[in-house]
């Protein structure tokens, strides 16, 4: 909500995102546009965030106003292929507008919030009796937690809907499926100093870097031949898989902006 209000500057100065002519990085421009061109919408600006966590994002008001950004982390991790279904995820949120839309929702728990705030902690002191305020203030309570679940349920629906996004643009889903594990790894792999650097921001990222550590476990098994890859073939075997998540896992992920690694591999499994 803050970054719709304030505009892109925040998250540019948070970011450190230095953007780049197409002299300074011609593959990453030809990828950007030619998937632009797929997704029938004006090519964004492109910028590279100056940090070490491999990851990519996208914001902007409108499709109009478009940006797309990669950190320095992940073009040197990911391949030509596997960056085109990572910006393919990322282009896709323009397209579907998914950053007003997570704003517009935000804004119904941020009153509630408002609302139980100042009932509960001012209304009462203008109220000798009190009784009514607080209960006001605490219904305001309840309604602002189960609407900011709600929102965080929108946004990993959106997360699902943009890796979908990125195989209609003709990537293939092994090779984001592949992409979203090499992330993780790289992420795994920081020191988490370095991964408090965007903390506040991580919504706006193609996944949750502080869950790296927590997901990578699962996603090695997924890597039968070791290569750092996971192919079609291997795909293909967790697409007959149950997959359960404990109890630590579901409510991590009921409280996260983006689905659970496993879950969302799985569900790229299901498309051809």
């Amino acid at each position: 909500f803050i970054q719709y209000m304030v505009g892109p500057k925040l998250v540019e100065w948070t970011m450190r995102v230095k953007y780049i002519q197409r002299a300074d990085n011609p593959r990453l421009f030809q990828i950007v546009e030619s998937l632009a061109s797929r997704a029938n919408i004006p090519a964004p600006k492109i910028g590279i965030a100056q940090i070490q966590i491999p990851n990519a994002f996208a914001f902007g008001r409108s499709i109009g106003d478009g940006r797309v950004c990669v950190t320095q982390g992940i073009l040197s991790l990911l391949s030509d292929e596997e960056l085109k279904a990572v910006l393919g995820h990322e282009l896709t949120h323009l397209k579907n507008r998914d950053v007003l839309t997570i704003t517009l929702l935000s804004v119904i728990p941020m009153v509630m919030y408002r609302i139980a705030w100042q009932f509960l902690f001012y209304g009462r002191r203008r109220d000798e009796r009190g009784g009514n305020t607080v209960l006001i203030g605490v219904s305001a309570f309840v309604f602002y937690f189960i609407t900011n679940l709600l929102v965080l349920y929108a946004s990993r629906i959106r997360e699902y809907f943009a890796d979908k996004g990125s195989v209609a643009l003709g990537n293939r889903p092994s090779v984001l499926a592949s992409s979203l594990y090499k992330l993780v790894y790289g992420s795994a792999r920081l020191n988490p100093v370095a991964l408090k650097e965007s903390e506040g921001l991580k919504a706006f990222f193609i996944y949750d870097p502080s869950q790296a550590r927590n997901e990578i476990k699962d996603l090695a098994q997924l890597d039968l031949d070791k290569s750092g890859t996971i192919d079609p073939s291997e795909l293909a075997l967790l697409r007959g898989k149950n997959i359960r998540l404990g109890v630590g896992d579901k409510l991590m992920e009921l409280l996260s902006t983006h689905p659970n690694m496993l879950k969302r591999i799985k569900k790229l499994s299901e498309y051809h």
